[in-house]
């Protein structure tokens, strides 16, 4: 098997494991998304809640969960060394020396991968680890701690940023990541690009809109 440990730890190998984590987290932003929207309905929480009961409830969604946490930090651990490697070998800021006509986000991935990581860390100490770890509150608590939380001006601040982050990055990883697995033809390349395009501006911005519009309707 060491051919294997030889491939995954290649850089082939290591762009293969961010776009396949790439993919995974792409498919589970929409999850999180569907839930996230529900905080809007104006229920006392009711259907985020239910939505919340019904993901917990769920064997699949369980072993999903920690899927996620692996996929996350394979994700975050080989954009490191990737970074790392590539600025060794290249001098350069990422996977290769930029292009004449490459976008600002494809040349600035690790600043943009930074960003997003700092945001993860603030966004699991807030609600991730308190209810899941530690056992501070439970799920039916969760819907008054989002709408907590999304009423302190910083904190929206810092989501919308690290939204804004998390659209540029998918902007150039959504693409890239299809190209990397061979998908690069002239038949199916623009309608993926187009398709990265919207997930990586609609996405990130009704996520960004969440936070903003609870903090708009919950001020005195």
């Amino acid at each position: 098997m060491s051919w294997v440990s030889n491939f995954l730890t290649s850089s082939i190998g290591r762009k293969l494991v961010m776009s396949l984590t790439g993919l995974f987290l792409i498919v589970f932003l929409l999850i999180h998304l569907t839930g996230n929207i529900m905080v809007l309905i104006p229920d006392e929480g009711a259907s985020f809640t239910g939505f919340v009961e019904a993901m917990e409830a769920n064997p699949l969604i369980k072993v999903m969960s920690i899927v996620l946490m692996l996929g996350f930090a394979i994700h975050i651990l080989q954009g490191i060394m990737l970074y790392f490697k590539n600025r060794q070998s290249k001098g350069a800021k990422y996977a290769v020396t930029p292009k004449d006509n490459a976008t600002w986000a494809s040349k600035n991935m690790a600043l943009l991968g930074t960003i997003i990581f700092l945001f993860l860390i603030i966004h699991f100490m807030d609600f991730f680890i308190p209810m899941k770890v530690l056992k501070q509150y439970g799920q039916h608590e969760l819907y008054h701690k989002v709408i907590l939380a999304f009423q302190n001006p910083v904190y929206v601040v810092l989501y919308v940023i690290g939204m804004i982050s998390l659209g540029f990055h998918l902007a150039h990883g959504f693409q890239s990541a299809f190209q990397t697995l061979g998908v690069n033809h002239p038949k199916y390349t623009p309608f993926i690009k187009r398709l990265g395009m919207l997930y990586s501006v609609i996405v990130p911005l009704l996520f960004a809109l969440i936070p903003i519009i609870v903090y708009i309707t919950h001020q005195k």
